[in-house]
């Protein structure tokens, strides 16, 4: 045998020096002791073989990896539930997303002709006939929609009224050409309800102002624009998804809440318009489908098959648990063998060696399975309809079920180095995201103040990130430049030296050091990367348990 580490004939695993065979179980110098040899190889053989990969266990012992069969199916079976969950999920995103766009169509005047971002009026008038047109269209809406929508009724069958509410400050006087105003900063709210019985079909600016004045004398308001603050249009309607009957399933009746808002908090003379819609999902009272038999049956065989997956993941709790306790107890046991015979402490890396994180993180996706497949019973039962708790849920189990796949393959030696690598290279990298950190949050600050006023890349911090992230990656740089001019002298100057200062600083050097500390790992481990053996080295500086 040579000095270095090495396997006996016997099957002894040694670090370092050894003068001959005999002394294999010496390794600190103490006297032979039969007992000890005994004990020593017992428990290198323990150890070779905890360390075994399921293949190298079935070999060794005849072993069945029941572990490794049990994930491979139950990767196919989770990844197959996701899928058709998706299916029906972007079903359910895509009519709630096009009836917040029809919505849109039908109570905002001249929808069509506006962006998102400009969507706002600037004269009286406008304001009037936009308000007005709102309330017309609610209450022709029967005769307009190309949907069929329905009135919230209460329990008498009475249609529920249409709500306008208007905030304003309590009182107040304002007058700029002599530079003076009187404001009680109190805000008040006062709300009409509209029954959709009410005929509103004023066209002119002086019969929709009447309409308006009109609802709001019922409580004693007038609009003053000057204390105006917002006008809020509220109402309730109902639909049916019938989609999804296509994929056998139930259709699913909405109750919409919508939501017309005129913001007028800025008083600079331009009052934005929005509109947002929140739906709730529900079983609808009464159903008659034609062959409802086989909606029936696919919704049964939909739950037989989500039960099935929970059992899978149910299954692989209980081994990765088992697995974990056996981890656990196993070190104790090396812990107090080791301390006995070498007198030294094991180093908490060292017992860390025995705790398999990839065991841990099955284990979440399991749980997170579980949930996920119970959610989702009870939205095909029509007992919830939490679809996006279930996404999150299913969305993350599978992609901790993929992410665990790894483990197996880092028993082949050519896919192991990208797991050595990304565990030996994430304490650095860490470490240089937490000083790389400190001077990304400073520009992402500095950027919001500065810029966020007339950059609309930088109008939030969020959204300071996300640009700044973006420039990281080279995105969309000359539009963050050009965004800024016109702004004036000193602002254009300012984000031109904070911008290249940045993109500078973050692609040329902080960015190359990242991916220098990355490649350095790997190419250090592709070229030391030795043998997998198990190897202990008592010695008076350290106890750690090596594993190559």
């Amino acid at each position: 045998m040579d000095s270095h580490t090495g396997t006996d004939a016997a099957g002894c695993v040694v670090f370092g020096e050894v003068e001959n065979q005999e002394d294999c179980s010496l390794l600190d110098g103490s006297s032979p002791s039969i007992n000890s040899w005994t004990e020593e190889s017992e428990m290198r053989s323990k150890l070779r073989f905890f360390f075994m990969s399921p293949c190298e266990k079935f070999r060794a012992r005849g072993r069945k990896p029941w572990k490794l069969g049990v994930q491979i199916l139950k990767i196919v079976m989770v990844t197959l539930q996701l899928m058709l969950f998706g299916l029906s999920n972007q079903q359910v995103v895509t009519f709630q997303e096009e009836s917040i766009d029809s919505f849109r169509h039908l109570f905002l005047k001249d929808y069509g002709s506006w962006n998102d971002e400009t969507f706002s009026v600037y004269t009286q008038k406008d304001l009037y006939e936009y308000m007005a047109f709102t309330l017309n269209q609610y209450v022709q809406l029967p005769c307009l929609s190309l949907a069929k929508y329905g009135y919230l009724s209460d329990n008498n069958g009475f249609v529920a009224p249409l709500n306008v509410c208007k905030s304003f400050y309590k009182a107040g006087t304002v007058d700029p050409s002599n530079e003076s105003f009187t404001i009680n900063a109190v805000i008040k709210k006062a709300c009409v309800d509209v029954f959709p019985l009410i005929p509103l079909n004023g066209t002119s600016i002086d019969e929709t102002k009447n309409v308006l004045v009109t609802l709001f004398d019922k409580v004693n308001l007038t609009l003053d624009l000057y204390r105006l603050i917002s006008v809020e249009i509220s109402f309730r309607l109902k639909t049916i998804n019938l989609q999804t009957v296509r994929n056998n399933e139930m259709p699913d009746c909405y109750l919409f809440s919508i939501s017309v808002t005129f913001d007028n908090k800025a008083h600079s003379g331009k009052v934005k318009i929005g509109l947002d819609s929140d739906a709730k999902i529900g079983e609808c009272r009464a159903t008659n489908v034609a062959n409802s038999s086989l909606v029936q049956k696919s919704t049964r065989y939909m739950m037989v098959f989500d039960g099935f997956v929970m059992t899978l993941c149910a299954v692989s709790f209980l081994l990765c648990t088992r697995s974990l306790i056996r981890s656990l107890k196993f070190s104790q046991e090396f812990v107090k063998f080791y301390t006995f015979h070498y007198n030294n402490p094991v180093s908490w890396a060292g017992r860390m060696e025995f705790v398999n994180g990839w065991y841990i993180l099955i284990t979440i996706s399991d749980i997170f399975t579980i949930i996920g497949s119970i959610v989702k019973i009870a939205i095909e039962s029509k007992r919830a309809t939490s679809y996006d708790i279930c996404s999150i849920f299913l969305g993350t189990s599978t992609l901790l079920v993929w992410v665990g796949v790894i483990k197996y393959m880092s028993y082949f030696k050519m896919y192991n180095i990208l797991v050595l690598t990304m565990r030996a290279a994430l304490p650095s990298v860490i470490r240089f995201c937490c000083c790389a950190g400190m001077i990304y949050l400073g520009y992402c600050f500095c950027g919001w103040v500065v810029l966020g006023p007339y950059h609309p890349k930088f109008r939030t911090l969020d959204m300071a990130s996300e640009c700044l992230f973006s420039l990281i990656n080279g995105d969309d740089m000359f539009a963050t430049f050009t965004e800024i001019n016109g702004k004036g002298y000193l602002v254009w100057l300012f984000s031109q030296v904070y911008l290249y200062t940045f993109i500078s600083l973050f692609i040329y050097m902080i960015l190359s050091v990242f991916i220098a500390l990355i490649t350095e790992t790997y190419e250090c481990i592709k070229v030391h990367q030795p043998t997998s053996v198990l190897s202990m080295q008592p010695s008076a500086h350290s106890s750690h348990l090596f594993l190559y």
